[in-house]
């Protein structure tokens, strides 16, 4: 019995090695695939390119000693500072006066959405033609109410890069209001009942109800649109041009104007300095999403 049993078990085939991949696998694989393709020619080997441009020691010499690479990290950083901070503080505000159910808000909240959804160039350029000195529409309605032609608005350094942070917060403030309009409508209103029934006034309602309940948004929106300025390119560049003198460049507009004059190794050079400001940024915000 035993010797009959070890001829079929040593005339058995012996079993099948289980698959790498199953159907289903492989076909995630062939559809991903064209997707992979596209991110490493389009995304992947452009910036590593782009840091082989940029890895000279004497490109980033050179670029520290360009008084307008100074001045567009002044730049940066006045655009960083007044434009997110005045954009989430008006955003903040605005949510809150959005959530009044009545029918002229709902009206007035489509008008408010448009320069968001509009694209920026027809926007930005818009904006630029009104500003014109000579034949635009705001010195045209100073021309007639006062007799006297108004003045270059972008050939003043300080006014043209106000303009640019002032057209960016035209421009994305809608989005911001509206998330944070999201997170208003999250909270529970028994939590406002509640305090109506303390005697609790509109500020107290805001600082221990609205705030506590959206501050982990607030920063987290704040901190994500800290990334998308800094790579904001439309602003300033459809606007100033980086004009005038090259005096209202930032960072994002910096390599374009690089490219311009056909030093590709310091357009690289400048792009990569702003890594510094981006990945500690890109660092808190995952942390923070992952919490």
């Amino acid at each position: 019995m035993s010797a009959s049993a070890a001829t079929v078990e040593e005339g058995a085939a012996p079993p099948a090695k289980p698959s790498l991949l199953s159907s289903w696998q492989a076909w995630g694989l062939i559809l991903v695939a064209p997707y992979l393709l596209v991110f490493l020619l389009f995304v992947v080997y452009p910036v590593g390119y782009g840091l082989w441009l940029a890895r000279h020691p004497a490109s980033y010499v050179q670029l520290a000693d360009d008084p307008i690479f100074k001045r567009a990290v002044v730049n940066t950083l006045v655009f960083l500072i007044l434009g997110i901070n005045l954009k989430m503080i008006v955003a903040l505000l605005l949510s809150g006066f959005f959530t009044y159910e009545r029918p002229w808000i709902r009206w007035l909240s489509v008008l408010f959405i448009l320069p968001w959804a509009v694209p920026s160039i027809p926007t930005i350029l818009s904006v630029r033609f009104m500003l014109n000195p000579e034949w635009g529409v705001v010195n045209q309605t100073i021309f007639r109410l006062t007799g006297d032609d108004g003045p270059n608005w972008l050939n003043d350094p300080s006014l043209a890069l106000g303009f640019a942070i002032a057209v960016h917060i035209w421009k994305s403030l809608p989005f911001w209001t509206l998330i944070l309009l999201a997170g208003r409508l999250a909270i529970s209103s028994d939590l406002y009942e509640a305090a109506s029934v303390d005697g609790a006034t509109n500020w107290q309602k805001f600082a221990h109800v609205t705030w506590p309940s959206m501050r982990t948004l607030y920063v987290t929106c704040t901190i994500l649109s800290m990334i998308w300025t800094l790579g904001d390119f439309n602003s300033v560049y459809l606007l100033t041009g980086g004009g005038p003198a090259d005096l209202t460049h930032v960072l994002a507009t910096l390599g374009i104007r690089y490219l311009r004059l056909d030093q590709v190794d310091l357009s690289m050079a400048a792009v990569v300095c702003a890594m510094p400001l981006v990945l500690p940024l890109v660092w808190v915000l995952m942390g923070r999403l992952s919490k």
